[in-house]
């Protein structure tokens, strides 16, 4: 039987909103994922695969990313093989290149059209290495491990017939030779759901409540890392909360996490314990709300006064999506994934990412003056409701795969 196969370590990941639609259209669906992928969607039937073996012991090391994902290939290539006996063959893969799941899946279903999904393609000059060289040195070693991390994505590439980018920064990280078969479509925002709104009072683990009005600075970093620019937005805050004095500062994120895009923290700290290195702060006034519940972080995004995000040239985060959905101010960092999202003056702000007075001066203005930014507010939904419509990313997919040759009921 016919039908769309996901292939995505996580699942479902970026593919949960197209997976929901094909169900609900009668499409048969299906998914490989690894062990860890402990959530289920009705409909969607998993074949989850535990890893066989590690890594080799004393193999070079600019081969350790290839084997490992080839290791999680031939665990997918098991796995097709036995959904194949049992009847399956898909019109189309969906899958995300970014673990090597996808490698050998032509070996089993060559017929089968698939549309890739690679985040993005790493590059030791002008991208995330070398960007930020406090906590990671630019090093030889560190271009050539960058360069090595394309090797079975650029493989993977090869059996593509689309490619699905969700910014056109990311895409135009690809390599020109895959550039043709390149679709921007991002994974999008419940513009409904997310939306401007009365901010409500909201309460802190410690018992303190924060009433609306009350100047409030938020920032989402999932892992709490630099690549997300926690060093600068730490270093920033003595003087916003000297200036300003009753100014209070939320933060999402996981404040434990040693690991992350940045890699692994030095001396076995938390990123967040390396990023506050040196910086004092009143912990009265700096809440660490760890990892939130989606509905307690619009809630703080409502009560913002200003919404702090800073990357290094990468990936750019669902966070902002949602952030500029709700209405937020943005001040964000001067770096390529932000242009396209952020016009500086107009949706909000860019500044230099290692200026951390620069970033000061911007909250303390926006606390002393909150109306000022309210063009902005406006700016930022509307850029939204252009970029990051989920309905219009629906409509994109589901014409894409029914250029595959997928039969999908209206």
């Amino acid at each position: 039987m016919a039908g769309v196969l996901f292939v995505h370590n996580n699942f479902p990941g970026q593919f949960r909103d197209l997976a929901e639609q094909l169900v609900a259209r009668g499409v048969r669906c299906g998914a490989f994922a690894q062990a860890h992928a402990v959530e289920e969607l009705p409909g969607v039937p998993m074949i989850r695969y535990s890893l066989d073996r590690g890594s080799t012991f004393g193999i070079h090391p600019l081969a350790v990313r290839a084997e490992a994902d080839f290791i999680r290939g031939s665990r997918t290539l098991a796995a097709a093989r036995k959904a194949k006996e049992q009847g399956f063959n898909p019109d189309v893969i969906i899958g995300h290149t970014g673990w090597g799941e996808t490698l050998l899946l032509s070996e089993v279903w060559p017929e089968a059209r698939q549309v890739l999904y690679p985040e993005f393609f790493y590059s030791g000059h002008g991208r995330d290495i070398g960007f930020d060289t406090e906590f990671k040195p630019l090093t030889d070693e560190a271009v050539l491990l960058g360069k090595a991390k394309n090797a079975t994505m650029s493989l993977s590439l090869t059996d593509a017939d689309a490619i699905v980018c969700p910014t056109q920064y990311q895409a135009s990280t690809l390599p020109k030779v895959f550039q043709p078969l390149v679709r921007i479509i991002h994974e999008g925002v419940d513009l409904q759901e997310i939306r401007p709104g009365p901010a409500a009072p909201f309460a802190l683990d410690n018992g303190q409540v924060i009433p609306p009005g009350t100047p409030v600075i938020t920032h989402i970093n999932n892992s709490m890392e630099p690549l997300r620019g926690l060093h600068i937005f730490a270093r920033a805050l003595p003087r916003l909360l000297a200036e300003v004095p009753e100014a209070q500062v939320l933060i999402i994120g996981d404040h434990q996490s040693k690991h992350g895009y940045s890699g692994s923290a030095p001396d076995e700290k938390t990123w967040s314990d390396v990023c506050f290195s040196g910086v004092e702060i009143d912990p009265a006034r700096v809440h660490l709300l760890g990892r939130t519940p989606h509905e307690r972080m619009l809630a703080a995004l409502r009560l913002s006064t200003a919404h702090v995000y800073y990357t290094y040239p990468f990936v750019l985060s669902w966070s902002l999506s949602e952030a500029m959905a709700s209405g937020c101010y943005i001040v964000a960092s001067d770096t390529p994934p932000l242009h396209e999202a952020i016009e500086d003056g107009v949706s909000g702000r860019l500044l230099p990412f290692f200026d951390p007075a620069a970033l000061s001066e911007a909250l303390i203005a926006a606390c002393r003056d909150p109306d000022a930014s309210a063009p902005f507010r406006v700016a930022a939904r509307t850029t939204a409701e252009r970029l990051f419509n989920r309905d219009e990313s629906r409509a994109a997919w589901l014409v894409l795969l029914r250029e595959m040759g997928l039969v999908i009921p209206a």
